[in-house]
Protein backbone atom coordinates (compact mmCIF):
# COMPACT_ATOMS: atom_id res chain seq x y z
CA UNK A 1 0.00 0.00 0.00
CA UNK A 2 1.31 3.63 -0.68
CA UNK A 3 2.15 5.54 1.93
CA UNK A 4 -0.81 8.04 0.62
CA UNK A 5 -3.03 4.71 0.76
CA UNK A 6 -2.04 4.27 4.39
CA UNK A 7 -2.61 8.04 5.36
CA UNK A 8 -5.85 8.20 3.37
CA UNK A 9 -7.34 5.17 5.51
CA UNK A 10 -6.42 7.25 8.71
CA UNK A 11 -8.26 9.96 7.81
CA UNK A 12 -10.95 7.52 6.98
CA UNK A 13 -10.92 6.32 10.35
CA UNK A 14 -10.80 9.13 12.17
CA UNK A 15 -14.04 11.34 12.44
CA UNK A 16 -12.79 15.15 12.55
CA UNK A 17 -9.41 14.61 10.88
CA UNK A 18 -8.47 17.64 9.10
CA UNK A 19 -5.17 15.73 8.13
CA UNK A 20 -2.17 13.43 8.20
CA UNK A 21 1.60 13.90 7.01
CA UNK A 22 4.52 11.54 6.82
CA UNK A 23 7.59 13.63 7.44
CA UNK A 24 11.46 13.42 7.50
CA UNK A 25 13.59 14.31 10.01
CA UNK A 26 14.19 17.54 8.59
CA UNK A 27 10.60 18.14 8.11
CA UNK A 28 10.24 17.69 4.76
CA UNK A 29 6.54 15.58 3.78
CA UNK A 30 6.97 12.49 2.18
CA UNK A 31 3.39 12.73 1.34
CA UNK A 32 0.22 13.69 2.81
CA UNK A 33 -3.39 13.76 2.55
CA UNK A 34 -5.92 16.33 3.73
CA UNK A 35 -9.47 16.60 3.64
CA UNK A 36 -9.75 20.41 4.89
CA UNK A 37 -6.27 22.15 4.21
CA UNK A 38 -4.31 22.94 1.13
CA UNK A 39 -1.10 21.06 -0.08
CA UNK A 40 0.92 24.09 1.36
CA UNK A 41 -0.47 24.45 4.48
CA UNK A 42 0.07 20.90 5.50
CA UNK A 43 3.89 21.00 4.65
CA UNK A 44 4.01 24.09 6.61
CA UNK A 45 2.29 22.49 10.06
CA UNK A 46 4.35 19.43 8.99
CA UNK A 47 7.41 20.82 9.12
CA UNK A 48 6.48 22.89 12.26
CA UNK A 49 5.62 19.77 14.41
CA UNK A 50 8.83 18.61 12.80
CA UNK A 51 10.94 21.20 15.27
CA UNK A 52 8.44 20.50 18.25
CA UNK A 53 9.17 16.83 17.73
CA UNK A 54 13.41 17.73 17.37
CA UNK A 55 12.73 20.43 20.16
CA UNK A 56 11.49 17.18 22.08
CA UNK A 57 13.93 14.71 21.54
CA UNK A 58 16.87 16.98 22.75
CA UNK A 59 15.45 17.92 26.12
CA UNK A 60 14.77 14.04 26.32
CA UNK A 61 18.35 12.98 25.58
CA UNK A 62 19.24 15.70 27.99
CA UNK A 63 17.09 14.03 30.48
CA UNK A 64 18.71 10.38 29.85
CA UNK A 65 15.78 9.43 28.08
CA UNK A 66 15.25 8.40 24.60
CA UNK A 67 11.81 6.76 24.53
CA UNK A 68 9.75 9.76 23.31
CA UNK A 69 6.66 8.13 21.85
CA UNK A 70 4.34 11.13 21.01
CA UNK A 71 3.19 14.42 21.15
CA UNK A 72 0.05 16.41 21.63
CA UNK A 73 -0.82 20.04 20.84
CA UNK A 74 -3.50 21.13 21.85
CA UNK A 75 -5.03 24.32 20.79
CA UNK A 76 -8.23 27.12 20.47
CA UNK A 77 -9.69 25.02 17.18
CA UNK A 78 -7.34 21.96 16.59
CA UNK A 79 -5.99 18.56 18.35
CA UNK A 80 -2.68 17.18 16.67
CA UNK A 81 -0.73 14.62 17.55
CA UNK A 82 3.10 13.60 16.65
CA UNK A 83 4.34 10.43 16.73
CA UNK A 84 7.68 9.17 15.64
CA UNK A 85 8.01 6.28 12.91
CA UNK A 86 11.45 5.44 12.91
CA UNK A 87 14.62 7.95 14.15
CA UNK A 88 14.22 9.66 10.38
CA UNK A 89 10.17 9.61 10.20
CA UNK A 90 6.93 10.63 12.05
CA UNK A 91 3.50 10.76 11.50
CA UNK A 92 1.73 14.16 12.39
CA UNK A 93 -2.15 13.53 12.24
CA UNK A 94 -4.34 17.26 12.77
CA UNK A 95 -7.82 16.81 13.89
CA UNK A 96 -11.09 19.12 14.62
CA UNK A 97 -11.36 20.40 18.51
CA UNK A 98 -14.02 18.37 19.54
CA UNK A 99 -12.59 14.87 17.41
CA UNK A 100 -12.68 12.10 19.71
CA UNK A 101 -9.06 12.15 20.82
CA UNK A 102 -8.85 8.70 21.97
CA UNK A 103 -9.61 7.26 18.76
CA UNK A 104 -7.44 9.16 16.83
CA UNK A 105 -4.48 8.27 19.02
CA UNK A 106 -5.54 4.19 18.91
CA UNK A 107 -5.81 4.52 14.75
CA UNK A 108 -2.82 6.95 14.49
CA UNK A 109 -0.57 4.20 16.02
CA UNK A 110 -1.76 1.30 14.07
CA UNK A 111 -0.75 3.69 11.12
CA UNK A 112 2.77 3.89 12.75
CA UNK A 113 3.42 0.67 13.09
CA UNK A 114 2.08 0.15 9.35
CA UNK A 115 4.25 2.80 8.47
CA UNK A 116 7.27 1.60 9.93
CA UNK A 117 6.69 -1.86 8.37
CA UNK A 118 6.39 -0.05 4.64
CA UNK A 119 9.33 1.81 5.82
CA UNK A 120 12.13 -0.80 7.25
Amino acid sequence: MSFKDTLSDLLERVPGSIGAILADWEGEAVDQVSSRMDEFEMKVIGAHKGIILANMRKAMRDLDSDDLQEIIVTTEKTQTLIIPITSDYYLVLTLQKDASFGRAQFEARKTVLALRAEIA
